[in-house]
């Protein structure tokens, strides 16, 4: 577990996969411009009781941190902040994927969390580079990270299907400060 003065990053156990099948309900309409269409099956509690077994084992393997963002003093799902495609070897890098809950938004948490996360892959996981990508129209994702110090490195034409579409996105990383060119 991850601790900011607000916020709890946390593997959320199998047993506890009603909180991430309600905080997708939930935010269903409020996140889906920026996803791909989800089949039905990942709102319920049986897919993501999967997820999060699945979510277990790619950390022990160091191949994925797939953290849910907890409200430091209530069990309530504020976010996820996810660390994927970990590639170790000559690269060290990942791809960092977030959500956040309607109600959340605005208010700093994601960025406390989300530089938690960063932290972590940087200082205990070893990793040079994690990169984060956006659609041109996402001006809260392209705040966000340029507030966490990523960097622009491109322009992807029609990178990622989502929300049923073909979308163009604006390619960010942010460099590990403690690596040595």
């Amino acid at each position: 577990m991850l601790s900011t003065p607000r916020t709890k990053l946390v593997l959320l156990p199998p047993e506890k996969a009603d909180m991430m099948a309600q905080f997708y309900q939930r935010n269903r309409a409020h996140l889906s411009p920026w996803e791909p269409i989800r089949p039905a099956a990942f709102y319920r509690e049986d897919y993501w009781h999967s997820a999060l077994q699945e979510a277990k084992d790619l950390f022990q393997q160091q191949q994925a941190f797939k953290f849910v963002i907890l409200h430091h003093e209530r069990d309530d799902v504020i976010g996820v902040c996810n660390f994927t495609n970990v590639i170790h070897g000559a690269f060290q890098a990942c791809l960092l994927g977030y959500a956040a809950d309607k109600h959340y938004q605005g208010q700093g948490y994601m960025h406390e969390a989300i530089q938690a996360g960063i932290r972590f892959v940087f200082e205990q996981v070893g990793l040079h580079r994690v990169m984060a990508n956006y659609i041109p129209d996402n001006t809260r994702s392209e705040r966000l990270l340029t507030k966490l110090g990523f960097e622009r490195e491109g322009y992807a034409r029609r990178y990622l299907k989502i929300n049923g579409r073909w979308q163009d996105h604006v390619l960010t990383a942010k460099l590990n400060p403690l690596v040595e060119a």
